[in-house]
């Protein structure tokens, strides 16, 4: 019998492998305890969901616990779906950051040098005045070729704007990670703003996102993504260098002038490469703003020096020149190098008006937008009206007149009523006079003096006070208030006035009065009338003194800086009856594609009421009366206010403010170095406002439906007439005043004594008025009266004048009466001779003598004679007699 053999398949001679059916038995245990596991998983995950609530939101906000959520994060399940989580993250934010750049890439085709050159090629922009007269074609700066190569470029200015603008520019790939963080915590913690973009990022900004500089809402993280991704790939494209002349023919360099080169050729005269070292930092400092650094804007000189300095500085710290360099650099008067403006302002009209208006653009817009020019520009000029005034400045000038006390420069603005639009200014005398002629007078900061009057006059009118309330009969008394006020406040004449109206304290320019209506404003701060001024229409009053450290109630007599043009648009407040637009010198932008970049809108709040701007509008036309008043405008009613700003106790700026519901003309007298000017120069200025405003009236308005002959306000319904004052309805009698009668003296004025003659006595209704600032009882009476002084004419030892004996004569029926009189203390004045009742004698008398009169009487009896004489203080004789006829 044969012996069985067992044959292995688990392998080549392995005799102690396990059979087929103990593997699978193996298998089968594996498989059962992961079934197991997964039961149990199974069994752990239905007795955890038991747990839960069984409605959706309550089980959402469970699992919400934050102990339950930190139990699950840290378990294996909460570990494995982190790590999934991570990882579907990371594959996106690597998929979307190549897209981006792959995006983005397409458009770095703008910056490559060939297209840079074609892209910032001089395109001319128009500017026009509102009836589409051409008025100037903005050239830029010439026809030489703006976009050079690195070769052509000083060193001196590469170092410098590397300097001041990136000085790791050299060290990093595009951005700044430090230069960030930097400014993000300087944001974050409300310290100034610092900058950290670096060169390369700047160029980017203004290669792609030029257009949106004027655009803010076009901000923040996307915008900055694009910025850093263009960056990165702008500094692997390109060397340093490049980058470095591309950032330098791109840059803006004020005005017109962007690019280097083109900013060298505009202010030295010279090549980009052949700068000096002074003229290379001076140009460096220039792209960090522009408009204010532009050498030509002389507000800004002191700062663009300074700002010239820290470049120097900058430089030396750096090693790339010497501090001997940097110093002997500093001393240069480089600003007296620079090449007069008016070169390259060619065949220009209005330049005062439209570089006023390229500035303003260039800050709305964006410095990049109107450099790179092709736009058109409809103004809100009026060239006929600007022409006149140009003219009228010049011939004023020219008379010598001003010279004669003084003044050698002067500027206005005319502003239409009803759209708060500029329609002719002038900022000097002549723009092309040498000095200080470029210079912009009309926007520059000086003080209005007693010009701003008017404004703290309409917020007192306009203040509902169940107390008290405020109109043209009110008196505010003109009086010593040094302790009130905490200094020595005085008038121009140096004297005091006592209680007179509001319409006269304005009318007479009085500076207690307006003082006390400030202080009444503002309960005794001058901040919520300063506030006023500034809602009506005047918003930078007292900007600079505030930044300064602060203003005082001087404020309300013209003692802060205000731009002339902002003052006038005040002016239009109240011609506006208390309606404030906001000025504006364009009606619309459009680019080269005919795309419009900014349009005129008529927009306005009430910002005083009608009633008290009808008042103050009121008040001021007394001081024109037709033609005969030296503010007047020949055939136009027109309400007028003057200021004077002093320096010591000389006077050293003159304004002039004339206005009716069409035009407001603002005018400003003075001297550009702030010298004073002469005592006698009050009205130096009325021969331009009258013929301006006479012929922008008359023939430009009036035959365009926009004014007529007479036109004035219209009253407000409420206001009240009380002995020809005007108040608002607002305003109680009761609440301010009370009326009594008081004997005056005819001649002195003031009230009558025992001493004054019966002849000499006239008794006057007057207001008793309760001050509302010094508490103390003030009296009105009419002009020339003074209630607060007694009769100091008559005396009564003063000798009276005397009548002699009364004779007479006769010739038939004629008689003729004779009698000596001798004047008294005074000198005669009058005599009166009556018969029977009749006069037949009544002069004038000057000197003591005889006097005669003719009567003819045939009734026979006797006829009285009376003879009555007087002096010129009202001291009378009086005597009789009688004639006896037969």
């Amino acid at each position: 019998m044969k012996k069985k053999t067992t044959i292995s398949t688990a392998g080549h001679g392995s005799s102690d492998k396990k059979s087929p059916s103990k593997r699978m038995n193996l298998y089968a245990n594996l498989a059962q305890k992961h079934k197991t596991k997964k039961d149990k998983d199974a069994r752990e995950r239905a007795e955890y969901l038991a747990t839960l609530p069984k409605h959706p939101v309550k089980r959402f906000f469970y699992r919400l616990h934050p102990k339950r959520l930190a139990k699950y994060w840290f378990s294996k399940r909460g570990g494995l779906m982190a790590l999934k989580i991570l990882g579907v993250s990371i594959l996106l934010m690597l998929l979307l950051i190549g897209g981006m750049f792959a995006y983005f890439r397409k458009d770095l085709d703008k910056i490559r040098p060939g297209e840079l050159a074609k892209r910032v090629q001089t395109t001319v922009t128009k500017y026009y005045d509102r009836n589409d007269n051409l008025l100037w074609e903005d050239k830029g700066t010439g026809n030489y070729q703006l976009v050079v190569e690195s070769d052509q470029i000083s060193d001196y200015l590469k170092k410098a704007t590397v300097a001041i603008e990136d000085r790791n520019f050299y060290n990093h790939h595009g951005i700044s990670l430090s230069g960030m963080l930097r400014a993000m915590l300087s944001t974050a913690s409300r310290r100034q703003v610092q900058g950290g973009s670096t060169l390369t990022q700047q160029l980017v900004k203004q290669v792609f996102f030029a257009d949106e500089a004027g655009d803010r809402s076009i901000s923040g993280i996307p915008r900055k993504i694009k910025e850093i991704i263009l960056a990165i790939e702008v500094e692997r494209m390109y060397s340093k260098d490049q980058i470095l002349s591309l950032y330098l023919n791109e840059s803006p360099y004020g005005g017109r002038r962007n690019g280097a080169e083109s900013a060298a050729q505009t202010y030295f005269g010279k090549h980009a490469k052949d700068l000096t070292l002074a003229e290379a930092a001076l140009i460096a400092g220039i792209p960090q703003n522009p408009t204010y650094y532009n050498p030509y804007n002389t507000a800004g000189n002191k700062a663009l020096i300074a700002r010239q300095h820290t470049v120097l500085d900058y430089m030396a710290e750096q090693g790339v020149i010497t501090k001997d360099e940097a110093e002997k650099a500093k001393k240069i008067d480089i600003l007296s190098t620079l090449k007069p403006q008016t070169e390259h302002l060619e065949n220009i009209k209005a330049p005062h008006f439209l570089l006023m208006v390229r500035n303003q653009l260039s800050k709305e817009l964006g410095e990049s937008v109107v450099g790179r020019g092709g736009l058109t520009i409809k103004t809100t000029l009026d060239w006929r009206i600007q022409e006149k005034l140009e003219n009228e400045m010049k011939s004023f000038f020219a008379t010598g007149r001003p010279d004669s006390v003084r003044i050698s420069n002067g500027a206005a603005t005319v502003e239409d009523v009803q759209t708060g639009q500029i329609v002719a200014l002038v900022g000097s005398r002549d723009f092309n006079y040498t000095g200080f002629g470029q210079d912009n007078a009309a926007v520059s900061y000086i003080q209005p003096g007693s010009t701003i009057k008017s404004l703290v006059f309409a917020q007192l009118f306009d203040k509902h006070d169940s107390k008290q309330a405020y109109g043209s009969g009110t008196v505010l008394a003109d009086e010593n208030i040094d302790k009130l006020y905490g200094a020595t406040l005085r008038n121009w004449d140096n004297k005091f006035m006592g209680a007179i109206n509001i319409r006269r304290a304005l009318a007479l320019s009085r500076n207690v009065p307006a003082i006390k209506a400030a202080y009444i404003v503002g309960d005794g701060s001058a901040k919520p009338v300063v506030e006023g001024i500034r809602r009506m229409g005047d918003p930078n009053y007292c900007r600079q003194e505030e930044n300064a450290g602060g203003y005082g109630l001087g404020a309300a007599i013209g003692a802060c800086g205000t731009k002339q043009t902002e003052l006038v648009n005040a002016y239009s407040t109240l011609a506006r009856m208390g309606v404030q637009k906001d000025i504006s010198s364009v009606i619309e932008v459009k680019n080269s594609q005919g795309e419009t970049l900014k349009k005129w809108k008529d927009e306005g709040k009430q910002v005083v009421d009608s009633q008290s701007a009808y008042i103050v509008n009121d008040i001021l036309s007394d001081r024109t009366p037709g033609l005969h008043g030296w503010m007047g405008v020949n055939g136009v009613r027109t309400s007028a206010k003057t200021g004077t700003s002093d320096k010591g106790s000389q006077p050293k700026d003159l304004w002039i403010i004339n206005y009716s519901p069409a035009l407001v003309m603002g005018m400003w007298l003075g001297n550009s170095d702030t010298s004073v000017i002469g005592t006698s120069a009050s009205n130096y200025g009325m021969p331009v406002i009258r013929k301006v405003m006479e012929f922008a009236h008359t023939q430009v308005y009036a035959k365009e439906g926009k004014w007529k002959s007479g036109q004035w306000y219209e009253r407000p319904s409420g206001i009240q007439t009380v002995n020809g004052e005007l108040y608002p309805s607002w305003w109680n009698k009761r609440q301010s005043q009370s009326t009594e009668k008081i004997t005056f003296d005819k001649v002195s004025k003031k009230k009558a004594t025992n001493c004054t003659p019966d002849g000499a006595k006239e008794e006057i209704e007057v207001t008793k008025i309760i001050d509302p600032l010094t508490k103390k009882e003030s009296i009105t009476v009419p002009s020339g009266y003074d209630a607060n002084a007694e009769d100091d004419v008559h005396k009564c030892d003063d000798t009276k004048p005397q009548i002699g004996a009364i004779s007479y004569t006769n010739s038939g029926k004629k008689y003729t009466i004779n009698v000596d009189i001798t004047a008294g203390t005074w000198g005669l004045s009058a005599i009166e001779i009556t018969v029977d009742g009749k006069s037949i004698k009544s002069s004038e008398i000057t000197s003591s003598g005889k006097q005669t009169a003719t009567v003819e009487l045939d009734t026979t009896g006797a006829h009285t004679v009376s003879v009555t004489v007087r002096d010129s203080a009202y001291y009378t004789a009086t005597s009789t007699g009688s004639i006896q006829v037969h």
